[in-house]
């Protein structure tokens, strides 16, 4: 009796240690040009990769569009870019962090209608968008958080040491920085969810309320819940390719993964 009892409880411990999988489904081609950010527009079946380009370069940098199953439809569907890394979408407006300016992009046309720079950037890196229309960019060297309204820039947080992957979910923003996940309230109360984000954190997305996945760059992805216990999903460190800017599709509970140098981006179904 005791052994069997032994048996379940073995059994249930390591059920409950890996509740969470991801099954890869696809890679696209590699002629994408280190891509960092994938954002998902799951309304027009799109997703939006922004390409740094060669990184030695300025204003080489483009966004490319994909369809759900990796075939590139458009490789440099909007170009001359400088060191674009995170995207956001408001409504048809594209939002592209640049070095430092934040790009916007009309979708419908295919174009940059204007550049919003961030005066003292020196690194800027994720974007988010809240429901109103309200666009945060992290700024990775500065440690600081910029908020921009109504094409108004100011600054939201500082002190966020190596920050860079945001998320807005109603009205808290959640923040990786320093291997820190972090969340912050509408009046900026900080709490920590987790600590010990490895490879240098990047990507945030929600799966299911008050539970995500976040990834760091250097090769690592993993699932946090609740409680804010971790789970590796993915490391693919010993293979040096890179996680980063990650993206979700809630519908197909497909996880989309730009692989930086190796200018694709991988699916994983997350079981």
């Amino acid at each position: 009796m005791k052994k069997t009892l032994l048996a379940l409880l073995t059994a249930l411990s390591a059920s409950a240690s890996a509740q969470h999988s991801l099954s890869k489904i696809w890679q696209s081609d590699t002629t994408l040009k280190t891509p960092e950010s994938v954002l998902v527009d799951a309304r027009s079946k799109t997703l939006y990769v922004s390409n740094i380009g060669d990184i030695k370069t300025p204003n080489t940098g483009f966004v490319s569009k994909l369809d759900m199953n990796g075939n590139i439809k458009a490789l440099e569907w909007v170009k001359g870019l400088n060191a674009i890394k995170g995207l956001g979408l408001y409504k048809n407006m594209l939002y592209a962090a640049e070095l430092n300016a934040v790009a916007v992009i009309d979708v419908t046309k295919g174009s940059i209608v204007k550049r919003i720079p961030i005066e003292g950037s020196k690194m800027l890196n994720d974007i988010t968008v809240d429901a109103k229309g309200i666009v945060y960019v992290s700024d990775t060297q500065t440690g600081k958080i910029h908020r921009i309204a109504n094409g108004k820039v100011s600054l939201y947080m500082e002190n966020q040491k190596g920050v860079n992957g945001l998320l807005s979910v109603g009205s808290s923003l959640y923040i990786l920085a320093d291997g820190t996940f972090i969340k912050a309230d509408a009046d900026k109360k900080t709490t920590v969810i987790a600590t010990g984000i490895e490879g240098g954190a990047d990507g945030i997305v929600m799966v299911k309320p008050n539970e995500f996945i976040v990834s760091g760059w250097g090769g690592v992805v993993y699932y946090i819940n609740a409680k804010g216990a971790k789970e590796v999903l993915l490391d693919t460190r010993q293979k040096k390719r890179s996680t980063a800017d990650i993206g979700y599709d809630a519908n197909t509970r497909t996880l989309y993964i730009p692989t930086f140098f190796g200018n694709a981006v991988d699916a994983y179904k997350l079981k």
